[in-house]
């Protein structure tokens, strides 16, 4: 192995070490940089790429990042002078090849794969976002609603069925990795 190839998905920056909460699962082919705080109960997929080098990443209980996945920050600077953080909430499930970039990320939301949130954007709690959609920085979606388009659109209101799929699926991404974490120990 060379000296630059990281022997675990898991490297400090600058002093800054990711934290896992309890039963966390990162798969080895994932990359978790510096200053990230990943909750209990979560699970990061294979080739994830979360890049807290310049700002903090936080990320929710029982939240799933599926693979492709690309989690970083906005740095602080002449031209945001506090930069923006990536937060995302608990049970959240962030589809495949989704880009989440310095915004914030409510509680009980389903990401769309290859959805793209950029800087500023605050998705609030309970929102589904249609796979392919961009949200603009910036922009706020309110809770309860379906997003989709480029850039994004309010569709329409969820329905009860829609609502209880968020704990469904953070709690399906949960024995999944006890699964996986089961398979490793």
């Amino acid at each position: 192995m060379s000296p630059h190839t990281p022997a675990t998905p898991v490297t400090p920056f600058q002093r800054m070490t990711p934290q896992l909460g309890e039963r966390v699962y990162i798969d080895p082919s994932a990359r978790i940089i510096g200053d990230v705080h990943i909750g209990s109960d979560s699970s990061i997929w294979p080739f994830v790429a979360a890049r807290g080098d310049m700002h903090r990443i936080q990320i929710g209980a029982r939240t799933s990042i599926q693979d492709n996945t690309v989690l970083h920050i906005t740095h602080k600077g002449p031209f945001n002078a506090e930069g923006w953080p990536l937060t995302i909430g608990d049970d959240v499930t962030v589809g495949h090849s989704a880009t989440l970039h310095g915004c914030t990320i409510g509680n009980r939301v389903l990401i769309g794969i290859g959805s793209i949130v950029l800087d500023g954007a605050i998705i609030e709690d309970e929102v589904v976002i249609g796979a392919g959609t961009l949200v603009p920085p910036g922009k706020r979606l309110e809770s309860g609603y379906l997003y989709v388009g480029s850039p994004c659109k309010k569709a329409r209101p969820l329905t009860d069925k829609e609502r209880s799929f968020f704990t469904y699926s953070a709690n399906n991404y949960v024995k999944l990795k006890d699964q996986y974490l089961a398979g490793i120990e």
